[in-house]
């Protein structure tokens, strides 16, 4: 890719205003959830370095782990998720060729018709990760070469996601009903180590946030019913959020799908303080900011769609609306609708953030 123009300047401190709701309005941050390996490496003009699915040893993470912090640096970010490595052991996972033009040969995702806790014979043999699995050396590192002036986003995993993904959401869907009780054992196990990951993560040097990624919805509606929602998810998720909030640092939720049905919930009841992943099929990110804006933050909202098919004027065009629209509220926060994947042309990806850096120029030069 041509040289980046604009020079980074990282100060953590305008996206916690931000996150406070008192950000500046001629001033807007950036923030990703993450981008993939090849899309940095496209950006950066180097070997993408492995998924972290493929590394094996401490030297091929630290190569992966600074060529992450040397993307978001270079690009302008005040702050990157980043979080402790934790495996929920090996799920059942399904799998295609990757027809990406930034392609990694194959993409993966998780059967949902099958997991492997379906019964109680299953949750017995079942080897549960314990916090003494927890590796912490990411953080670790992350903590030492972050360069001055960015902060961590403590990276934390949902609670509704690793109980689909184990049970297998059909055998979860059908347990909810005819085996409360298993539900009810894997969530546990869940929640025993989660809560007390975000403790030890929101004491760490450098995190300003916690970040939750915890899908719960699709298109039209939520994937369980909101009763359970309210019965089982929201508690473990509200103190993970008392955690963060206790440490006196904002909690984040990543949460994909239509939750329009809980979205009081997770304001007045969960505490969340910024909610992320916006889909304009669902809800344009301005709206739920003319909705919300003044009680949560706003992160991101250019859409996955029109970032990865569009053409680079539509997606200016696209980020400017949006920063006109929500810019003013000094609680929104410039990003894609969900996360910078590698069927997104770079060449869009940047036109985003250049028309972000553009508004900010102009803004202050208003000013």
């Amino acid at each position: 890719m041509e040289n980046w123009p604009w020079k980074p300047d990282p100060d953590f401190r305008r996206l916690l205003a931000a996150l406070s709701r008192n950000g500046d309005p001629a001033r807007v941050p950036f923030l990703e959830l993450f981008a993939d390996q090849e899309i940095m490496g496209a950006v950066l003009g180097e070997p993408p370095a492995p998924t972290k699915d493929r590394i094996q040893d401490r030297a091929t993470l630290n190569v992966w782990l600074d060529q992450k912090i040397r993307f978001w640096h270079y690009l302008g970010y005040d702050a990157f998720w980043h979080g402790a490595n934790l495996s929920w052991g090996k799920l059942l996972p399904l799998e295609t060729g990757d027809t990406a033009s930034l392609s990694r040969e194959k993409r993966t995702w998780v059967d949902e018709k099958r997991g492997m806790v379906a019964s109680w014979e299953d949750f017995e043999k079942y080897p549960w990760p314990t916090s003494a699995d927890v590796d912490f050396y990411p953080m670790e590192y992350a903590i030492r070469y972050t360069p001055d002036g960015m902060g961590i986003i403590a990276q934390i995993g949902g609670i509704l996601e690793p109980l689909m993904w184990l049970m297998g959401y059909e055998t979860f869907a059908v347990a909810l009903y005819e085996q409360p009780d298993l539900v009810d054992a894997v969530l546990n196990r869940i929640t025993e180590v989660t809560v007390p990951l975000a403790s030890a993560l929101v004491k760490m040097d450098r995190v300003i946030a916690l970040w939750m990624g915890d899908d719960m919805g699709f298109k039209t509606g939520p994937m369980v019913s909101p009763k359970h929602l309210r019965k089982l998810i929201f508690p473990v998720q509200k103190q993970i959020a008392a955690v963060a909030h206790q440490a006196g640092i904002p909690f984040l939720l990543h949460s994909c799908g239509n939750l329009e049905t809980v979205m009081e919930d997770l304001i007045d009841d969960v505490g969340i303080d910024a909610k992320h992943s916006f889909e304009d099929v669902i809800e344009p990110v301005e709206h739920f900011s003319a909705l919300y804006g003044s009680r949560v933050s706003v992160i991101g909202g250019v859409d996955m769609d029109l970032l990865a098919r569009g053409s680079e004027d539509q997606v200016r065009a696209r980020t400017r609306q949006i920063l006109e629209r929500c810019a003013g509220t000094g609680s929104y926060i410039l990003g894609s609708g969900n996360s910078i994947a590698n069927y997104i042309p770079p060449e869009n990806y940047l036109a985003m953030l250049d028309e972000g850096c553009k508004f900010n120029t102009s803004a202050r030069t208003v000013r």
